[in-house]
């Protein structure tokens, strides 16, 4: 019995490594339903975290699976929703390709298709073609199953027209699953390295490669997948906003920020999400220290008429940029 939607080439493979062989359009008018074949992959992804079964743990190996994910998730907030998605600071063409990578790592596209589905998101805030509006479709479909259809596959290209012009995104958006498949390698290099030259650590290969890759990445996906599922649905709202975004502080801090999810829809165009200096905003402090070294510049701030304008509460004075 053949799987719904599976492509009928006679290479799956190649479907999972390069977006160009895959045809949405051979879902016809069962295009919002989950394409399990094409997401074989991402629910291998998942499976594969059981492994720690048979690998066990060490601090060396919980260390680099923390350390990962605070790595991609910065790239994910700070330059695919920020700087891809929002344009809220600019920076050099060699630092705009290398954080378009590492972002590729996290398993969640490339920058032109994440930004363009953003964009596209803001433009139809809970009304009935957004994708991913917890309230129109419900928590499943708006956590993960929103991107498993052949509608939400391809890149929408009408919101991203400047950054086609670049060929090294255009090739990231074409092969997005070739950085992830380099961490995974240098992952378990690097746990081969320790395994022979620092046995004391109490790693291995394998170990690292599951903890560092699958279970970093599987973590940074559900985490950055509750913005969507659980930001329009629980916290607090300081802003009179057309949608249903909540500021929440939990989810700001595994997010590195993005928690602060109502502040962003009332204004998008800043590089803060934490228009205050007690809404912990990790991310912004990492723009702000890459700023200070000269690798981005010309970040956005939040206008004082913008804080005072469609308030829920009482308006209170910024204290920073």
């Amino acid at each position: 019995m053949r799987l719904r939607f599976l492509p009928r080439r006679p290479a799956l493979l190649a479907t999972w490594f390069d977006n160009a062989a895959y045809d949405p359009a051979q879902a016809g008018d069962a295009g919002d339903r989950i394409d399990w074949a094409r997401c074989i992959p991402f629910i291998g992804m998942h499976l594969a975290c059981l492994a720690v079964i048979w690998v066990g743990w060490s601090p060396t190996a919980v260390a680099v699976a923390a350390g990962l994910y605070l790595l991609r998730m910065f790239a994910i907030t700070g330059f695919y929703h920020r700087y891809f998605s929002h344009r809220t600071f600019r920076t050099s063409r060699a630092m705009q390709a290398l954080m378009a990578f590492i972002g590729c790592t996290s398993v969640q596209r490339d920058p032109m298709w994440w930004a363009a589905h953003h964009a596209h998101h803001h433009a139809h805030s809970e009304d009935e073609e957004d994708p991913h509006s917890p309230l129109r479709k419900g928590f499943w479909k708006s956590h993960v199953g929103w991107f498993m259809t052949p509608n939400a596959f391809a890149t929408r290209y009408n919101y991203v027209p400047d950054w086609r012009r670049f060929p090294e995104l255009r090739l990231l958006n074409r092969f997005d699953l070739i950085p992830p498949v380099i961490l995974a390698v240098g992952v378990f290099f690097a746990g081969w390295l320790l395994e022979v030259f620092a046995p004391g650590l109490g790693t291995d290969r394998w170990q690292l490669l599951v903890w560092g890759f699958f279970v970093s990445t599987v973590v940074l996906y559900h985490c950055t997948f509750t913005i969507n599922s659980l930001c329009h649905q629980f916290g607090s709202r300081r802003f009179a906003t057309p949608d249903n975004s909540r500021n929440n502080w939990l989810l700001a801090l595994v997010t590195l920020g993005e928690g602060w999810h109502n502040n962003h829809h009332h204004y998008p165009g800043a590089t803060r999400q934490g228009f205050y200096w007690w809404e912990v905003d990790l991310t912004y402090y990492g723009l702000r220290t890459m700023e200070a070294l000269g690798l981005i510049w010309d970040l956005r701030g939040v206008p004082q008429k913008v804080l005072a304008r469609n308030r829920l509460d009482a308006p209170q004075a910024v204290t920073s940029r």
